[in-house]
């Protein structure tokens, strides 16, 4: 990455705390969240958005299209390390990786999809790319939240997905900002344990 950050072997204090609570086997922190390294609070802020939004068992939303979101999201956004480590976090909750293979190769072509998405699906993906790529679009995005509640979604599902696009355009831009790779992260990897929302381990 393009600033300093602080390597889990040589933290202390407050940061050490947060990277103990963050890591994943070996002691693995994933690369965008040591970026947070110089500063610990926006380290903690991320954290809790992130597992708030994509991990938290109030979502009525299945935890695999959270994640589906979040790599169209990346992939419009050129993210290839938010594509690569949701994908893999998506393809693990799917259970089914010829089904998680052809939902990539939808999202990497930007066309068809109707014999892998439902149509409810596909409301709450246009949706998530029209906030995307024109969000001072207010006309579509109204029209893109009236189909998404003609398909079927409720407005507490509206906002799930809301909340999951806005995040990943988030994490995304402090991706691509600093110039964080995968070099050395575990793809994949969640906080799994979605009943307790102080639990931010990836295991």
């Amino acid at each position: 990455m393009w600033i300093r950050h602080v390597p889990y072997e040589e933290a202390s204090g407050r940061l050490r705390d947060l990277y103990d609570r963050v890591k994943g086997p070996g002691n693995n922190v994933d690369n965008i969240m040591l970026a947070h390294s110089l500063r610990p609070h926006s380290m903690e802020g991320h954290m809790a958005l992130y597992k708030y939004v994509l991990h938290h068992s109030a979502n009525t939303t299945p935890k695999w299209f959270l994640e589906a979101v979040g790599v169209l999201v990346s992939r419009l956004n050129h993210c290839a390390y938010c594509v690569e480590h949701h994908f893999a976090g998506m393809k693990r909750l799917l259970r089914d990786d010829p089904r998680a293979d052809r939902m990539r190769a939808v999202f990497d072509s930007g066309a068809g999809g109707e014999d892998i998405f439902d149509a409810s699906q596909r409301a709450a993906l246009a949706y998530a790319e029209a906030l995307t790529l024109h969000p001072r679009d207010g006309e579509a995005l109204k029209r893109a939240v009236a189909a998404m509640r003609q398909a079927g979604w409720d407005d507490g599902g509206i906002l799930e997905i809301n909340q999951v696009a806005a995040y990943f355009n988030y994490a995304n831009r402090t991706v691509l900002g600093l110039g964080i790779t995968t070099d050395g992260d575990i793809l994949g990897l969640s906080p799994n344990n979605s009943d307790n929302p102080d639990d931010w381990n990836h295991r």
